[in-house]
């Protein structure tokens, strides 16, 4: 194949030299009719040689220009920069029009940019609203963007891990699925990851999005419990509020000290029982939690004052908390009254701060656990006077902090209970361990 089928430079250059050499042989002709000498017949071909090679290179530059400048057109385009327009060199006629359709497809290109831009900006926003660890890994397989649910997952704000790589986090694929590496979290079993795909700035970006099912179905076994206890607490009050209002009437009219005792005992009873069935429906509702800086010196003053019959060994190495502080001081209470009853003679409260999360640590020399899997069951206690409210309530408080409580039996005697409380990155500077800690 020649090259004048090959380009259109050839093909302008080879037509163009065709007629060259056709106006040429004409004049070379023309020159011998006239009986010209032969050095006038090459000094005037020459010359015209000359001009025409001018022409035909003049020609074929100006429309090879008007490519070239589509060509910078588009190549801006392909960088994204919607700006740049090139300026026809014949603005009429085809290459006007060529030029016109350029422009507008690169104004197009540029609307469809900026809406893409607002959808992939509102991807992040919902990213950073959810509760839920949700991770952004770009093209080479490194942490691009986390939310602020990273640190409850990994105790430290995702800013510190920028660029890792999956293995680091301790996170294993295995093919479309991914799942948490048991040696770096031994609580794996708890969280699903799904996964998806969305482009950002041109380039594909994975998207990990860590669900917690062990709170998914407590919250299905709370539900549960939830409505069993309201069946029996209408069915319960309707039969209490006949008994309570009989035993009142007929209390007016006992007459001797014996039938009044058990008339009061009877009314009694259904007031503590229509309180229990009270408390008990309150165990899992949401609270709305009032957040502020707890200084961590008043709240243990305020519990050595509340129980000055156990000896509290403090370990403080935090300034403050961030929580709400009338129910966190109620789940401090509750534990306290727990290691009292469990007949703890020594009670250690430990304050300290662990990466992005307060650490409040319980630990006593109580009788500890019998039942571990249990204890946070509604309707369950150990205790023989025990309601099964305590512990359903401090845990039911700590997951609205969106925290975590954990107890175990201590080697020896007595328990230990954690309670993890996450801390925001707009206050992580206020809430800071104690400077000579």
């Amino acid at each position: 194949m020649t090259l004048k089928g090959k380009t259109l430079e050839g093909f302008i250059t080879f037509w163009l030299a065709i007629l060259a050499i056709l106006i040429l042989s004409l004049q070379s002709t023309l020159l011998w009719y006239l009986n010209l000498s032969i050095w006038k017949i090459a000094l005037s071909t020459t010359i015209s040689t000359v001009m025409l090679l001018g022409m035909i290179n003049h020609i074929r530059n100006k429309i090879i220009c008007g490519f070239n400048r589509a060509m910078l057109h588009l190549e801006a385009v392909k960088l994204e920069d919607y700006k740049q327009y090139a300026k026809p060199v014949f603005p009429r006629g085809v290459v006007g029009k060529f030029h016109q359709q350029l422009r507008s497809f690169s104004e197009y290109l540029s609307i469809k940019k900026r809406h893409y831009d607002q959808h992939v900006f509102l991807v992040y926003q919902l990213i950073d609203q959810l509760d839920t660890p949700i991770l952004v890994f770009n093209q080479k397989n490194q942490l691009s963007y986390a939310n602020g649910a990273f640190s409850h997952l990994f105790g430290q704000p995702w800013q510190m891990f920028r660029y890792a790589s999956p293995k680091l986090l301790g996170l294993i694929e295995n093919g479309d699925d991914w799942h948490l590496d048991h040696n770096e979290h031994p609580k794996k079993q708890q969280w699903q990851i799904s996964q998806s795909t969305f482009i950002d700035d041109g380039v594909a970006h994975q998207l990990l999005v860590f669900t917690n099912i062990e709170s998914a179905l407590r919250s299905e076994q709370v539900k549960a419990w939830q409505q069993i206890i309201n069946v029996m607490g209408h069915e319960i009050r309707n039969s209490l509020t006949p008994v309570s209002s009989i035993a009142e009437t007929l209390l007016a009219r006992a007459e001797n000290d014996r039938d009044r005792e058990a008339l009061a005992l009877i009314s009694e009873r259904c007031f503590h029982l229509q309180d229990f069935i009270s408390r008990y429906a309150s165990i899992s509702r949401k609270i709305n939690l009032n957040y502020q800086i707890i200084s961590i010196p008043e709240l243990v003053n305020r519990l050595k004052g509340l129980f000055s019959d156990i000896e509290l060994n403090v370990k403080v190495e935090a300034d403050s908390i961030w929580a709400d502080k009338i129910v966190l001081e109620q789940v401090m209470i509750n534990l306290l009254k727990n290691s009292k009853e469990a007949f703890a003679k020594n009670i250690e409260l430990r304050f300290f701060r662990q990466g992005q999360n307060s650490i409040i640590e319980v630990v006593d020399n109580g009788h500890g656990f019998a039942n571990l899997e249990n204890l946070f069951v509604p309707l369950f206690s150990t205790k023989q006077e025990g309601q099964g409210i305590g512990l359903t309530f401090c845990r039911n408080i700590i997951e609205q902090h969106n925290g975590s409580i954990n107890l175990v039996n201590n080697q020896g005697r007595g328990v230990t209970i954690k309670m993890v409380l996450p801390i925001p990155d707009d206050k992580s500077s206020e809430i800071s361990p104690i400077s000579n800690c």
